[in-house]
């Protein structure tokens, strides 16, 4: 007999602790109690990294309608253009609330208090409209968001709780709920279940399923490997979105060299000081990531040169100490003086444009189960995200979750299933699972990065199939750790983007396949997969 599984029961149970599951929290914590589980620290997230910070509309030379076609012209076609009209036109005020109501401290013109906000550009933008705080906006929104919700009396924060999957029902009828999960306590070593109506996914995103990423170790797509484990639908998992400019250093530990240094005048250059992008692109070094993050491989390939480099020195000193303190302090430590020295730099995988399928409120395909922020898929992103769209897609789906999640829910039964580890045991073979995480994420990088072929494709299916295989084993073999479970996610998500890009016989945005480089007519809609008709769970 399994041993009885502790039962935790709340209003509200949100997954992660970024910008998007923070603020949904919040906008429905004077309803009911709500619980956060997040695997690390409250404030270990995908925003917590955000340099640049979010896009939206306040310039006076600038309109919604302009936003909106720059988000559409980025995203390639495949943007659903009624999700882009509400997170433009949203934005604005819930950027304001973020300000006026949680205390984030963007930029204000002159530091000055009642002055308008200070606004960057990003590749893609045609204005300015990225408003920030410094060169460090996400920790920024993450200190203001995690003192509200830890002082708030009816949210409960725990930390070091990784989700095992999400607790769901099938009736006879066809009819699907989500009410919870199994966690495993990683402090006590146990498992709970945590039981709610509603289930929010804001796991971020998936930066950890390849070798190179400036993505933090929390990233690892916990939230699509659980959703599509229950059936939910996922899609556009080929559109990873490559940084162009990560810091190139043996130290640097996936450090981000934001596009707002670009966005202000900086040049990507080559050795010998040539300028990377002229004649590439009409809007030069501030072109959209896809086309940068391309001519930056190719380069790399045609020269065997090891990075490229950014180039700020022509820029006025003071300024770029003001503009980018953190940035600046980090490159300084390494010997780097960006006011002197051009940066070495070079892509990462850094952004997940599919997800888990939601619509403009978040809700997924399966009652009570929410998806909001980076782990979702709403189409405001299309086959590539315009900068600091992120945020904005974070705030606005948890917005509009914050609004619809009472009618969504479904009520959780009386009684959950004891966790039954059967006859696992401690494992003795650790090096197992090390060596099964370096080669994920090395034949990611190599066969699924920047640019793909039919070859590499199926050369990565083919090895993808035998590692699950031998995660599995071991899953169920040896009682859960942290390191199983992220193998386990990183795995099936890795097995999820390849099967994509494999269905997408184009190129059309992230998507990049030297056997297909015309963009095709036919390929103008989302690639789906449910368990019915992709990989195995």
């Amino acid at each position: 007999m399994p041993a009885q599984t502790p039962v935790h029961r709340c209003h509200y149970l949100v997954l992660g602790s970024g910008l998007a599951g923070l603020y949904f929290a919040l906008e429905v914590a004077d309803r009911g109690p709500v619980c956060i589980l997040t695997k690390h620290r409250g404030e270990s997230s995908n925003t917590q990294r955000a340099q640049g910070g979010i896009s939206a509309v306040f310039a006076d030379d600038d309109s919604l309608a302009q936003h909106l076609e720059d988000t559409l012209a980025v995203g390639a076609g495949l943007c659903h253009r009624p999700m882009v009209e509400v997170a433009v036109a949203e934005g604005p005020g819930l950027v304001r609330r973020l300000a006026d109501r949680y205390g984030v401290r963007f930029d204000k013109v002159g530091n000055r208090e009642n002055a308008p906000f200070e606004l960057g550009r990003e590749g893609g933008h045609s204005r300015r409209r990225v408003v920030h705080h410094r060169d460090m906006t996400g920790a920024e929104v993450e200190r203001a968001l995690v003192t509200a919700a830890r002082n708030h009396p009816n949210i409960t924060l725990l930390e070091h709780h990784m989700v095992i999957d999400l607790l769901s029902w099938t009736k006879v009828d066809g009819t699907r709920g989500c009410f919870g999960v199994y966690a495993l306590n990683i402090a006590s070593d146990s498992v709970e279940a945590f039981v709610a109506p509603i289930t929010v996914l804001a796991t971020g995103g998936a930066g950890r399923v390849y070798r190179y990423t400036s993505n933090p170790e929390v990233a690892t797509s916990d939230g699509v490997a659980m959703a599509y484990r229950i059936g939910a639908t996922v899609a556009n998992l080929e559109f990873m979105q490559f940084h162009p400019t990560c810091l190139h250093h043996p130290d640097a530990n996936t450090f981000l060299i934001s596009e707002a240094l670009r966005g202000e005048g900086g040049i990507l250059r080559r050795r010998d000081g040539s300028d990377l992008m002229a004649g590439r692109h009409p809007m030069g070094s501030l072109a959209p990531r896809d086309v940068v993050a391309r001519e930056i491989d190719a380069e790399l390939k045609r020269s065997g040169e090891r990075c490229v480099y950014l180039d700020m020195t022509h820029l006025d000193g003071e300024f770029l100490l003001q503009r980018f303190p953190g940035i600046h302090a980090r490159c300084h430590t390494l010997g780097i003086d960006m006011r002197r020295d051009h940066i070495p730099v070079v892509p990462a995988a850094h952004y997940m444009c599919g997800g888990v399928v939601v619509d403009q409120h978040g809700r997924t395909d399966i009652p009570g189960l929410m998806a909001i922020g980076e782990v979702a898929m709403s189409g405001l992103h299309g086959a590539c995200r315009l900068a600091s769209n992120s945020l904005l897609e974070a705030v606005v789906l948890a917005a509009g979750a914050a609004k619809v999640c009472d009618d969504f829910g479904r009520g959780p039964p009386n009684k959950v299933t004891a966790w039954n580890e059967g006859a696992a045991v401690h494992s003795d073979e650790a090096v197992m699972v090390s060596a099964n995480w370096e080669e994920v994420r090395a034949l990611m990088w190599n066969f699924v990065g920047i640019v793909r072929s039919n070859k590499r494709l199926e050369r990565a299916s083919r090895r993808i199939k035998l590692i699950r295989e031998e995660i599995l084993e071991y899953y169920w073999r040896f009682r859960v750790t942290r390191d199983v479970l992220e193998l386990r996610n990183i795995s099936l998500t890795g097995h999820l983007i390849i099967e994509c890009a494999s269905r997408r016989h184009e190129t059309r945005g992230l998507h990049y396949n030297i056997d297909y480089p015309q963009t095709r007519e036919e390929f103008c809609l989302d690639t789906t997969l449910t368990k019915r008709d992709g990989p195995a769970a």
